[in-house]
């Protein structure tokens, strides 16, 4: 990759698992009337919905996480969370004329094997009470490899779980210290065999570039363990360094982080040697073997990109349950509260738990659609009215620069990225995304492009 390109795109950028990004939500949250109406909007025209569950609790603190947490060691938090988040689910039941069916349910955290395997029952039986399941369904949850025990699997796979993701991020020892993440190559090995044994059909291993003290000897190392266990997917995310939000990414330095043409050296090596492997790059930070649902549905054109990530399934319905967690019916965002016991407390009074929301305007809905298009097929098309608006040719406007660097071609009512912009997709979404250039950010809101 030229230095210059990778010098001028490396800015801060949004990942896009929304538009418009929660930054710019709408600075009133929707009522709860109006977010009903909505949910009942998507219900009506689709009974699919997607489910993500935020489990918040971990043991210890990972400092290089971004996410949604509260550490601790004490388990008796367990139940009465499990009951917060049934509650919550039955607000949504007691609210769709008819039951709900489930196509995906996600497991996110935290850490959800913090979990006993018998409140993990609870749980998903007590979802799985007030839903059907669609005829092809896809459950999936997070694993730290150092919690997961043969239970664990055990539970979660005789209630319908097929898919885990192991949270992996690198291999060596003097890495996982500096980020404080317990676990070793054993663990990773002993949780995929053990859930090949039982049956699980699609493992993911989450890996991350630009961790500190990150070099391409351990990415070399990280791949040829990998090519060892041969996981179905992969996920290969770029390390975000945001100390203005997560202080405990102050534990290190930017010193020991690799950065710009460094950092971007790490991912061009992990992913050549990924491939060489037989893994196939989709979207962004992500790859899959021929065998696995992601790969067949970037084949079928099926993939969808939402706050889970990327997924072979789109429902216009994304329930969101727990502290956090964001849920989506396609016209409408709205975001729960964040801390743990508020969360339990408007729940236990009834209320619909978000404190945070955005309702999509008709040219909100307009540049979703390509901004999804092109994360997921690297193209998108508007040759319709419907899929017009100004601020679309606005954005095409904004697009040149990107064109002149070979990064996109533009033709009469389509845009296609090219191989070589497939990098900077953050970047040519960027261009599209009218609310960002309408009022530009004044401090630092997202990490890094590279």
């Amino acid at each position: 990759m030229h230095t210059e390109l990778l010098e001028k795109y490396n800015v801060p950028a949004p990942r896009y698992t929304s538009y418009p990004t929660v930054p710019y939500w709408d600075e009133d949250a929707p009522s709860e009337k109006e977010w009903k109406s909505r949910v009942l909007g998507a219900f009506e025209r689709g009974r699919e919905v997607s489910l993500y569950i935020h489990l918040p609790y971990c043991e210890n603190l990972c400092t290089y996480c971004g996410c949604n947490k509260r550490i601790t060691k004490k388990h008796s938090v367990e139940s009465p969370y499990i009951e917060s988040v049934l509650k919550e689910w039955a607000l949504y039941t007691e609210l769709l004329p008819q039951k709900p069916v489930i196509r995906e349910l996600h497991l996110g955290g935290g850490t959800p094997t913090f979990f006993s395997p018998d409140n993990l029952k609870m749980l998903i039986e007590g979802i799985l009470e007030k839903a059907e399941l669609a005829e092809e369904f896809e459950f999936g949850f997070e694993a730290h490899p150092n919690s997961t025990t043969m239970e664990h699997l055990k539970v979660l796979r005789r209630l319908g779980f097929r898919r885990i993701s192991i949270g992996v991020q690198d291999f060596a020892p003097e890495i996982l210290e500096i980020i404080n993440r317990r676990q070793d190559f054993e663990d990773v090995h002993r949780v995929t065999r053990q859930a090949r044994r039982l049956g699980y059909t699609s493992i993911n291993y989450d890996l991350i570039f630009g961790l500190p003290l990150q070099t391409k000897q351990h990415i070399r190392e990280t791949v040829r363990k990998v090519k060892q266990l041969l996981p179905e997917r992969i996920a290969f995310y770029s390390y975000a360094h945001v100390p203005w939000i997560k202080p405990a990414q102050r534990a290190y330095s930017e010193a020991d982080l690799p950065q710009g043409k460094a950092k971007r050296e790490l991912y061009e090596l992990g992913r050549n040697l990924l491939m060489e492997a037989g893994y196939t790059e989709i979207g962004m930070d992500h790859f899959a073997l021929p065998s696995d649902s992601l790969y067949r549905a970037m084949e079928t054109g099926s993939l969808h990109r939402n706050f889970m990530g990327y997924t072979p399934y789109f429902t216009e319905l994304a329930i969101a349950l727990g502290a956090s967690s964001i849920s989506d019916c396609w016209s409408a965002f709205v975001q729960n509260e964040k801390h743990i016991e508020t969360y339990q407390a408007l729940v236990d009074e009834g209320k619909f738990p978000f404190v945070k929301g955005h309702l999509l305007s008709r040219e909100d809905e307009i540049l979703r659609g390509h901004i999804l298009n092109i994360m997921c097929r690297n193209e998108t098309i508007w040759y319709l009215p419907e899929y017009q608006c100004d601020a679309l040719y606005e954005g095409l406007g904004r697009m040149g620069p990107l064109e002149e660097d070979g990064l996109v071609r533009r033709y009469p009512f389509q845009l296609k990225v090219t191989p070589k912009g497939r990098p900077f997709i953050r970047n040519i979404c960027l261009a599209l995304d009218a609310r960002y250039w309408r009022k530009q950010p004044e401090g630092q809101l997202f990490s890094q492009v590279v």
